[in-house]
């Protein structure tokens, strides 16, 4: 049985004698860091918010396998949110419709869900009326049966058979007005009740997780009760995706007792919030290098590298080499070397000598050591 096929499936329960110990936690970290950013000035608590929304929507997508070029979001987001200096670019429609989601979640999170509200998200997000090759309902609710599956043709398995069409928009209904109307609830776990639950529905014919995700974003939002962005929920789900999808399915199977379910969102939330403190110096880092280089000319393919080795600290295992790069940049050996070298005599890049090899690393302005890359840990 699902849990949408029991009476009154969203009267939800929880144990807080083991929810409330790790939300004060979350909730002590969440204010300490909110602080600390707020005391950067404003120019970088924009950066570090760009830095915090392109991890948000790059991660999203990639939860669902969709892969969007991270240096077009960035463009996309800087764009409009008026960041000065910042690179622009012609990002194509499916990138701005996503980036229009979370911006209007995260800076609009005052404002009422309603579900013309909802409906035009989900109009961002497919407005060319096609998934992939596969036409869809857009800006409605679905209007047949919906099973989330995964695995070969053939060899499919069944995660979860969502509620008929008929009742999906009753069951919205019932969940907009329980998300507009204040109550005692922490608005954290409000965040997350609120993620499951429309999951649960799974009232569109695509897009539901990115959309649950941004709802869940724009509580959080509510909850720090500011615009800024210093942390990025979609990006710890995205290392523990696995999970991720196990604890749905094992609650979207359970009862109403949804203890276990925000015991472990609960956990993944402060693992954002410690990730982000982490990544932090990071990013204040690479603000204040694109500062102090920002008169300097440099070529698409640099800034590309550039901004991957910043943006994939936490995976990098080896040292930038002149094939590494030209992998990256999808360029040539030569063409790479004389990148590299321009780069080296723009004071933006030094050299250490490996004996065999030329490592090419990130001349930090607050003197952080960039992890270093190796061909086989480059992302696709």
């Amino acid at each position: 049985m699902y849990i949408h096929e029991r009476e009154h499936w969203t009267d939800f329960t929880w144990d807080n004698d083991k929810l409330l110990p790790i939300l004060a936690s979350a909730r002590h970290l969440q204010g300490r860091l909110l602080g600390h950013i707020e005391s950067l000035g404003f120019d970088l608590m924009k950066r570090a918010t760009l830095e915090s929304l392109i991890l948000e929507v790059v991660d999203s997508s990639r939860i669902e396998g969709e892969f969007l070029n991270p240096e077009l979001v960035r463009s996309s987001i800087a764009r409009k949110l008026g960041i000065e200096g910042a690179e622009f670019i012609t990002t194509p429609r499916n990138v701005d419709g996503v980036v229009d989601v979370l911006l209007d979640a995260t800076q609009n999170f005052d404002k009422t869900l309603s579900e013309e509200r909802l409906l035009g998200w989900h109009n961002s997000l497919f407005q060319s009326g096609y998934s992939g090759y596969t036409k869809i309902d857009v800006a409605r609710y679905r209007s047949s049966g919906m099973k989330v599956v995964s695995g070969a043709l053939g060899k499919e398995k069944i995660h979860l058979e969502a509620p008929k069409a008929e009742r999906v928009p009753y069951e919205m209904e019932l969940f907009l007005d329980w998300l507009n109307n204040k109550n005692h609830l922490d608005i954290v776990l409000k965040a997350m009740i609120a993620h499951f639950w429309f999951v649960t529905i799974h009232p569109f014919d695509d897009g539901n997780g990115r959309l649950a995700r941004a709802i869940m974003d724009m509580f959080l939002a509510k909850s720090d009760g500011n615009k800024i962005r210093f942390y990025s929920i979609s990006n710890q789900i995205f290392k523990e995706h696995k999970k991720y999808n196990e604890i749905i399915e094992r609650a979207q199977k359970g009862t109403t007792d949804i203890t276990s379910y925000l015991e472990w969102f609960l956990g993944c939330f402060e693992r954002a919030l410690l990730s982000s403190e982490k990544n932090l110096e990071i990013i204040l880092d690479k603000a204040y290098f694109w500062d102090k280089h920002k008169f300097k000319s440099i070529n698409d393919r640099q800034r590309l590298v550039i901004n991957y080795l910043y943006d994939n600290y936490d995976n990098n295992t080896g040292f930038l080499r002149t094939s590494v790069y030209a992998k990256l940049a999808k360029t040539s050996k030569d063409t790479a070397l004389r990148d590299l070298q321009d780069l080296v005599a723009k004071e933006m890049l030094k050299t250490e000598d490996s004996g065999k090899k030329t490592n090419y690393i990130i001349v930090s302005p607050k003197s952080i050591r960039i992890p270093k890359i190796i061909p086989g840990e480059i992302s696709k």
